[in-house]
């Protein structure tokens, strides 16, 4: 039986929005949105945050979480993780953004679902369906195409494929979530792995798997996803979660 962990990864010095991990969504830290709704996923055999920051370890760990510290230097959320990682036991690693307050659990499943129908399978990644022309634009979301075999081809902040020549509804638009499960030994490779051109242009960690040959099966999931990349997005999420069934799950926990 394959043992799997999730990591959530989070540092309060967002260049966008800083802070954002202890920002209240109606009155509860969006970490703490995150992680207690991640541990609702009871099939899973840890949920972790790893951080740099003290303030972050504080709200976590009084709520009853646990927190792994890592180094401050990391540039990209898959090497926090990765550091994190090497201290626990574990088969498969789901790395959860610590700004997607919206996750819901039978996402981390479908995820990790890939990786142990498939053990030749490096890692797998979740995508949703693009809402509109608005989010299409936003550099702030990641778009995703995949080839035939269903592993990622591209990702970009900017409109793939062409907006001109795809139409609106001749191509399904994906969105890349910062919901990505990897088998633990090829964490540790990915980490080591020298950054790649592409990887920088677009500021998107899993190109780097891409560039160097890898397998990154995509899966697409249904739910409505905001990810907190500006204060403005709070706002968003609260609307969101107005009618949200899992709230009164967690919120007073």
């Amino acid at each position: 039986m394959s043992r799997v962990v999730c990591i959530i990864p989070a540092r309060m010095a967002s260049t966008r929005f800083p802070g954002k991990p202890l920002a209240p969504i109606l009155g509860l830290p969006m970490i703490e949105h995150v992680r207690r709704r991640v541990a609702l996923c009871d099939w899973l055999d840890g949920v972790i945050v790893a951080t740099c920051d003290e303030a972050i370890r504080r709200v976590v760990e009084r709520a009853g979480g646990r927190v792994i510290m890592t180094g401050s230097a990391h540039e990209r959320c898959t090497d926090r993780i990765a550091e994190a990682a090497a201290r626990v036991t574990a088969d498969i690693v789901i790395n959860v953004q610590g700004d997607e307050p919206l996750i819901l659990p039978r996402m981390l499943e479908a995820v990790a679902e890939p990786l142990l129908n498939d053990p030749s399978l490096p890692a797998s990644n979740l995508a949703v369906e693009i809402e509109g022309p608005k989010e299409f634009s936003d550099p702030n979301a990641p778009k995703l195409v995949a080839n035939l075999a269903g592993d990622i081809l591209y990702i970009s902040r900017e409109p793939i494929p062409s907006r001109s020549k795809a139409g609106t509804d001749a191509y399904g638009k994906l969105k890349q979530l910062g919901i990505i499960a990897f088998r633990s030994d090829f964490l540790q490779v990915f980490t080591r792995l020298p950054p790649t051109p592409l990887e920088q242009i677009e500021s998107v960690d899993m190109l780097r798997a891409v560039e160097h040959g890898y397998r990154v099966r995509v899966v697409v999931t249904k739910g409505r996803m905001i990810g907190v990349d500006r204060p403005g997005d709070v706002e968003r999420v609260e609307r969101a979660l107005a009618d949200d069934a899992l709230l009164p799950r967690y919120l007073e926990s």
